[in-house]
């Protein structure tokens, strides 16, 4: 399963992988934005830890650590 969710002009692409019946690994990786340094230092796959989860909360861990990340490396949204 995939899917892509937004933040800040940039994309977080989740990747879903079923480890056993109806549990699920995630990785996801983050594409897109202005400035191409910041894409370098975040493109990489990253594979969350502490699973199998179950799809729903695979998908919300992964859009959540993917927008902190962003907001980590280019700084808090000031809105």
């Amino acid at each position: 399963m995939h899917r892509v969710f937004s933040h800040r002009n940039f994309e977080i692409h989740v990747k879903l992988t079923e480890a056993s019946s109806g549990l699920y690994d995630a990785t996801f990786r983050i594409t897109g934005g202005d400035n191409a340094g910041v894409v370098d230092e975040l493109g990489a796959e990253t594979r969350l830890r502490n699973g199998p989860f179950t799809p729903e909360r695979a998908l919300q861990i992964a859009e959540e650590v993917g927008q902190v990340t962003i907001d980590a490396v280019i700084g808090e949204d000031a809105s």
